[in-house]
């Protein structure tokens, strides 16, 4: 399957636009539109349209956490594998765990918290380690950030 395979030529245009420069306006859609040629209401019915069909996942900011008060860690556990349902129950019961996933490996279980504390993360943990029973956890917290902007080709022009 090439990039962009099931996606019409005014598809492309749109969520390249989207990528390239949705900005903070008043209306952003109807400005995305007016590139586009494309009224404001025909951009959202667009986006929506891409967004029922799977082509999109979600549209929303992305925010750094750390200029607004919030500290975050990368962390792993070692679950057995007959347990993994139980303590990703347990690790997504709190608002602050933002990802959960599973991996290949001997830590298994990997989720990323983001706290107003270093002290609230620490909280987390030790709750998670109690209410799994699992003690074998690693606090992995980002020693320098790197932020690695995507965008997706979907036109073949770069």
């Amino acid at each position: 399957m090439t990039p962009g395979q099931g996606l019409t030529e005014a598809d492309r245009q749109l969520l390249n636009a989207m990528q390239e420069g949705f900005l903070p306006v008043p209306n952003p859609f109807k400005e995305i539109g007016a590139r586009l040629g494309l009224t404001e209401d025909e951009a959202i019915a667009e986006l929506r349209r891409l967004k029922e069909s799977g082509a999109i996942r979600r549209l929303g900011a992305i925010i750094d956490s750390r200029k607004i008060g919030y500290t975050g860690t990368l962390c792993a556990m070692k679950v057995p594998g007959e347990r993994i349902s139980e303590a990703a129950a347990v690790i997504n019961s709190f608002p602050e765990v933002t990802h959960n996933y599973v991996r290949e490996g001997e830590f298994n279980v990997w989720f990323t918290v983001l706290a107003l504390s270093a002290a609230r993360i620490q909280e987390i943990l030790h709750t998670i380690k109690r209410e799994t029973g699992i003690r074998e956890l690693l606090n992995l917290p980002a020693r320098r950030i790197f932020k690695i902007r995507v965008s997706f080709d979907l036109e073949g022009e770069r």
